[in-house]
């Protein structure tokens, strides 16, 4: 790994304004908390999901899991929107976070899937779970980015302390 005042051709994630802004808001802290929440949601759903796909039992208490997973994707996709706002202008595609709000459309797309079959009825149970599975994968490579985000941002804020230019 290189030193952080090795020079670097990627163009820093912030600008001293939007790190500025980023920092200040008080969405910036709603996002660090609501992010953990929904992994957790995520992390017991993804148990009970795959419980009730093993032994064919809990199908409930899975779906209700869903649900509340589904609420923090909601919730994190409004703010997260609004947080986007406040640091770079616009709601969503800000250039730094372009492909996470892309791949976050897919992940969504999923999500209100899984509600439109339940909803519907038109899938069984069975069915149902692995739409949920699906949309869950897509969520972790959705997460995975933006935790490849935070890393740059940390770089960047390092690079910064130690006086190297971006």
């Amino acid at each position: 790994m290189p030193h952080p005042s090795a020079k670097s051709t990627r163009k820093a994630l912030y600008t001293p304004a939007e790190r500025a802004r980023r920092d200040a808001s008080g969405w910036t802290v709603v996002q660090g908390i609501l992010a953990p929440l929904q992994f957790l949601a995520f992390a017991v759903s993804l148990g009970l999901v795959l419980r009730f796909l093993v032994t064919g039992q809990g199908y409930t208490l899975a779906t209700l899991s869903i649900l509340v997973k589904t609420g923090f994707l909601f919730v994190i996709m409004v703010t997260g929107a609004i947080w986007e706002k406040v640091v770079f202008g616009q709601y969503l595609f800000a250039p730094a976070f372009f492909w996470e709000d892309v791949f976050s459309f897919a992940v969504i797309a999923l999500h209100i899937a899984y509600l439109g079959a339940l909803w519907a009825g038109n899938l069984a149970p069975t069915g149902l779970m692995i739409l949920a599975l699906a949309a869950y994968a897509t969520y972790v490579v959705n997460a995975g980015q933006f935790l490849w985000k935070l890393r740059q941002a940390r770089l960047d804020m390092a690079r910064t302390d130690l006086g190297v230019p971006a």
